[in-house]
């Protein structure tokens, strides 16, 4: 397994459409490992979807334990929405992809999913409250869609001209304290 760098707002990587896979091969199960890394290395991380790393394909995973003990990683390929709840959650959500900023997002409240697993079996899950977030969260980034493109124009405005800001200034920075070879 392997830690991945993160991609962040606004590179257009983000904005990319993932493509299916196949199935899930040896390629793909390396992949779903090193996402699942990447989660463990990030403070508070709890999903992670291939386009977020540089990978335009339809993996993610998630891990709820937060830090416990044992985690319990969900594997994710080719992700279905099959049914989604009429009722509706208001819940704040941030991103590995946007450092240091989170906002209120309305998402329905249940889902039920289908998806090839790590054995590349298909599967069905009910989700529901945090579990049901965190899937579509991760299901956008697969479309190319963040949670900022759920706030208002305005909103996401102003959170991109910040991520910029602080894009320029660690840049310049780094080019400050960078060796001269």
């Amino acid at each position: 397994m392997a830690k991945l760098d993160i991609i962040t707002a606004p590179d257009p990587l983000l904005k990319v459409q993932s493509t299916s896979v196949e199935k899930v091969d040896d390629e793909v199960r390396r992949l779903m490992d090193d996402l699942f890394e990447t989660i463990c290395a990030a403070y508070n991380g709890v999903g992670l979807a291939a386009p977020q790393v540089g990978v335009a394909r339809r993996v993610m995973a998630i891990d709820l334990s937060m830090g416990e003990e044992t985690p319990n990683p969900l594997y994710v390929a080719n992700p279905k929405i099959i049914w989604s709840s009429e009722e509706f959650l208001s819940a704040e959500e941030s991103c590995l992809s946007i450092p240091e900023h989170s906002a209120d997002v309305i998402r329905p409240a249940a889902v039920r999913v289908s998806y090839l697993d790590r054995d590349n079996e298909v599967q069905e899950m009910d989700a529901e409250g945090f579990l049901a977030i965190c899937i579509q969260h991760e299901m956008d980034h697969l479309d190319g869609i963040l949670f900022i493109d759920h706030l208002t124009a305005v909103k996401r405005n102003i959170i991109l001209r910040k991520l910029t800001k602080t894009r320029k200034r660690t840049s310049a920075k780094a080019a400050v304290t960078a060796p001269i070879l």
